[in-house]
């Protein structure tokens, strides 16, 4: 079988449809998927390619969103962010396919660097670990100063964040699953912050590998308990729905993005999972 790479580019739109829409039609890869929210200020593209061509698919998309969103000075949203293209991780579904991914992360790296004039920071494994939440501590405003300290230096492009879609994040990664929680009322916003710290990594009830946080979304007016599970086969979605039901009763849930079948073992079928589609289904054209 022909070796098939994801790449998950994130954008900081996710309200305006017919820009969502454009961004979505200039990236010249199989499209999955888009999830787009309101709250979040987020669109989130799941992309299919062969290495070699999928970085170059990623890039048309990508001077798309550069040219549309301007992140640096008018942008609002809950959600933590740096750039227009916020992340862009190229995923290997085999493990056999680490090093293809690695180089087509690269690549990625060099392309939104030289012909978007974007600094690109890598993370995860091409960084020593380096993580998503230290480069994104502080916003734009930060990554600037950290930047102009010589504290931080990007692997590819400029010097400096670009004047409207500051900087790019770029990993070779395997699955990772954007999952999230809404909690019943009258849970509010410090219940679902609570619920976050406890149940990420490194709290009283922490699941290895989840990064949590605790948020309201003022479009569906209820509180959300956002999740990032690194390793769904150590950590189904089932064991981050009962460590959040022990605080607070969960309403529904969602997914952004998609996930690998996996994920889903012995998960609450009575919970509802709005946008609940596997990689397998989308690969197979379910």
């Amino acid at each position: 079988m022909p070796t098939t790479l994801l790449a998950i580019p994130n954008v900081s739109e996710g309200r305006d449809q017919k820009a969502i829409e454009a961004i979505g039609a200039a990236f010249d890869a199989r499209l999955l998927g888009i999830h787009s929210d309101p709250d979040h200020h987020r669109s989130v593209f799941t992309l299919a390619g062969a290495p070699g061509a999928l970085a170059g698919a990623v890039l048309h998309g990508a001077a798309e969103a550069v040219r549309r969103i301007d992140v640096v000075n008018r942008h609002e949203g809950i959600h933590p962010r740096v750039g227009a293209i916020d992340v862009a991780p190229i995923v290997y579904l085999d493990p056999g396919d680490r090093g293809a991914a690695g180089a087509e992360a690269l690549v990625l790296g060099d392309l939104l660097g030289s012909e978007l004039d974007l600094p690109v920071f890598m993370y995860g494994e091409l960084a020593q670990g380096r993580t998503r939440a230290e480069l994104r501590r502080g916003g734009p405003a930060n990554l600037a100063r950290r930047i102009d300290t010589g504290e931080l230096r990007p692997d590819f492009g400029p010097r400096r964040l670009h004047p409207s879609a500051g900087a790019v994040l770029v990993a070779a990664r395997p699955p990772l699953i954007a999952f999230n929680v809404e909690l019943a009322a009258p849970a509010t916003v410090e219940d679902a912050k609570g619920i976050a710290a406890r149940i990420r990594e490194g709290g009283s009830d922490g699941l290895e590998g989840v990064r949590a946080i605790g948020l309201w979304l003022d479009a569906r007016g209820v509180a959300q308990v956002s999740t990032n599970v690194e390793d769904h086969r150590a950590v189904p979605l089932a064991r981050v729905v009962e460590a959040i039901a022990r605080h607070a009763a969960p309403s529904g849930a969602e997914l952004v993005g998609l996930a690998p079948a996996a994920a889903f073992e012995g998960f609450p079928e009575e919970l509802p999972v709005a946008n609940r589609r596997t990689v397998e289904d989308a690969l197979a054209g379910g």
